[in-house]
């Protein structure tokens, strides 16, 4: 295979696997061969093992990394500090992007940046949308009541007063009182309602200072 056909099978893809280049009657052997001589060249990057993108600027652009955390690990969506910094809710920069999945806990470096997988169980992999990151491009996002529940939950104190004082909550429009206590009431778990309950009162506390 040359890199001019390789462009052509995945120019709608902005993450492509192996597999998809070893289907069919192929030599499995050169196909690798192949990729691992790209890699090398720069003009393609390997994400995790298995896993790849085209290297600008080979790709024609540049893919959100949102979009790439989502296709290295299927199963996942965008979460906690990651989400809340999209929607302006934190101040903070977040070198790494955040991401809740129930696969294991894993976090996997490249050339394009770290990505931070949280495992939690299945059965608490909702309170996403897929939204849009980019020109044509999509990415599975927490809502942002749901990013801030999943970083509670994740961290240790996560619902005392000193902990949630410290996110330091801002543009906090952006967050549906009603959802926030329905999703920490769906969870059952007394530490996000105690979490919620708490929010409520500093977006109160807040809201009251600001007339």
């Amino acid at each position: 295979m040359k890199f001019i056909e390789l462009l052509e099978i995945v120019k709608n893809t902005p993450v492509f696997t192996t597999g998809l280049l070893l289907a069919g009657d192929v030599n499995t052997a050169v196909i690798r061969s192949q990729i691992s001589r790209w890699v090398r060249e720069g003009k393609v990057i390997m994400l995790r093992r298995g896993c790849y993108t085209i290297a600008p600027p080979y790709s024609g652009g540049i893919t959100s990394i949102f979009v790439l955390a989502n296709a290295m690990k299927p199963a996942s969506y965008i979460s906690c500090q990651s989400a809340l910094a999209w929607y302006g809710l934190i101040p903070e920069h977040v070198p790494s992007v955040v991401s809740i999945t129930s696969c294991r806990t894993e976090t996997i470096s490249n050339k394009l940046g770290n990505f931070i997988f949280r495992h939690v169980k299945s059965s608490l992999l909702w309170g996403f949308e897929t939204v849009s990151v980019s020109s044509g491009e999509t990415a599975r996002i927490a809502f942002p009541e749901k990013a801030l529940l999943d970083l509670i939950y994740l961290e240790s104190e996560g619902d005392s007063e000193s902990y949630l004082e410290q996110l330091r909550l801002q543009n906090t429009e952006e967050l549906d009182g009603e959802k926030l206590v329905s999703f920490a009431h769906r969870w059952g778990k007394p530490k996000l309602e105690r979490a919620a309950v708490r929010i409520l009162s500093i977006l109160k506390r807040e809201e009251d200072n600001t007339v």
